[in-house]
C-alpha cells in the first residue's frame, strides 16, 4: 500500500532505560489491516550521525537498549519497531517491511542512516543498500537473514504452546538465561493468534526466498558483521559468506554468543558500533580534504 509517514505526538517510552535518556518517542502509521491502521513505534535519541536499528522478526527496540545506551552518546540513535505480526496481505512480506522502512528513512531520518539490522533487519537493510544507497552512510549485520538461515518457523503450529517457544526462543541464546519471560509471553499471545502465526510463517517464508546471492557484490557501503561464533541461526558460515560477498566488510566475532549479540554482548557490540562510526567520520573527512 502506498502511505506517507506520519508522526504522531510523543508517548511514555516502554523501555525504563531508553526513557531513562529522555528519548523522544512517537508512533507513525506503516500499514493497515482488518483491525485499523498499523502502527511502527520509533524511540530517537542522541545527536550526530544517524543509525537506525532494525529488529529481527521477534524483535523488539528494546533489544538495542544496551547499545543505544553507550552509542548514543555520540550518534543520533532511531529505533524503528514494525509490529510484523500485526502486517497483512502485500505488506506482510520482506519487500513489505523493506518498503516501509525506505519510506520511514525518507521521511523521517532524512539524510543517510548507518543502518543496524539484526536477522531479519539485516535482510531489510541489505535490500536498502541494494536498491536505494543513498540512504545508507554504513551497514552493521548482527546475524542477518538473506544468504544461509535456519529458522524455527518450520516446526511453527498454530497455536504453539508456551513450552515450544521457551525452547525456540532460548535457541537464539547462547546464555539461555538472557532470555526475557516478557518476550516469551509477547510471543505466546502473538502467536496463539491465527493472523499472528500466519504472519509469521508468511514474513520467513519471504525473507528465505529472496536469497541475494551474487547481488550482494553490488553493494558499496562499508559493512560490519558483528556475529556470535554459536549462532545456530544464522551460522558461522553465513558470515563468511557475507564477508566473501561484500565488497568492503570486516568481521567482529563474539564468543560465548549467539543470534541476538546485542542482547547478549551489548557492550562489546555498543564499541564495535562507534568504533566504526568513528572510522565512517574519518573516511568521510578525508574524502573533503581531497
Amino acid at each position: 500500500m502506498e502511505s506517507r509517514v506520519t508522526v504522531s505526538p510523543p508517548s511514555p517510552a516502554r523501555s525504563t532505560t531508553i526513557t531513562a535518556l529522555q528519548a523522544r518517542t512517537s508512533t507513525c502509521a506503516v500499514s493497515q489491516n482488518s483491525s485499523g491502521e498499523v502502527r511502527a513505534t520509533v524511540i530517537d535519541l542522541g545527536v550526530g550521525r544517524p543509525v537506525t536499528f532494525l529488529h529481527g522478526l521477534v524483535g523488539l527496540n528494546d533489544h538495542w537498549e544496551g547499545v543505544v545506551e553507550r552509542v548514543s552518546t555520540r550518534n543520533r540513535c532511531v529505533l524503528f519497531e514494525i509490529p510484523l505480526l500485526q502486517l497483512r496481505g502485500e505488506d506482510c512480506s520482506i519487500n513489505g517491511a523493506t518498503r516501509m522502512t525506505v519510506e520511514f528513512l525518507r521521511e523521517y531520518v532524512r539524510e543517510p542512516s548507518v543502518l543496524v539490522g539484526n536477522s531479519f533487519g539485516g535482510h531489510v537493510a541489505l535490500k536498502i543498500a541494494l536498491e536505494h544507497p543513498e540512504l545508507v552512510a554504513g551497514l552493521v549485520l548482527a546475524g542477518s537473514s538473506g544468504l544461509l538461515e535456519r529458522t524455527m518457523v518450520k516446526e511453527i503450529t498454530v497455536r504453539p504452546s508456551r513450552e515450544w517457544l521457551v525452547r525456540k526462543i532460548g535457541e537464539l541464546f547462547y546464555d539461555k538465561s538472557l532470555m526475557r519471560e516478557a518476550d516469551i509471553d509477547r510471543a505466546h499471545r502473538e502467536l496463539t493468534d491465527r493472523g499472528g502465526a500466519r504472519a509469521m510463517v508468511k514474513l520467513s517464508r519471504s525473507a528465505r526466498s529472496d536469497h541475494l546471492g551474487e547481488k550482494i557484490a553490488n553493494i558499496l557501503a562499508p559493512t560490519l558483521l558483528i556475529w556470535g561464533k554459536q549462532d545456530v541461526v544464522t551460522p558461522p558460515e553465513a558470515a563468511a559468506e557475507f564477508r566473501e560477498k561484500l565488497r568492503d566488510s570486516r568481521i567482529v566475532w563474539f564468543d560465548r554468543c549467539g543470534h541476538a549479540p546485542m542482547m547478549e554482548c551489548p557492550e562489546l557490540f555498543a564499541d564495535a558500533l562507534l568504533a566504526f562510526c568513528l572510522e565512517l567520520d574519518e573516511r568521510q573527512a578525508k574524502a573533503k580534504g581531497g
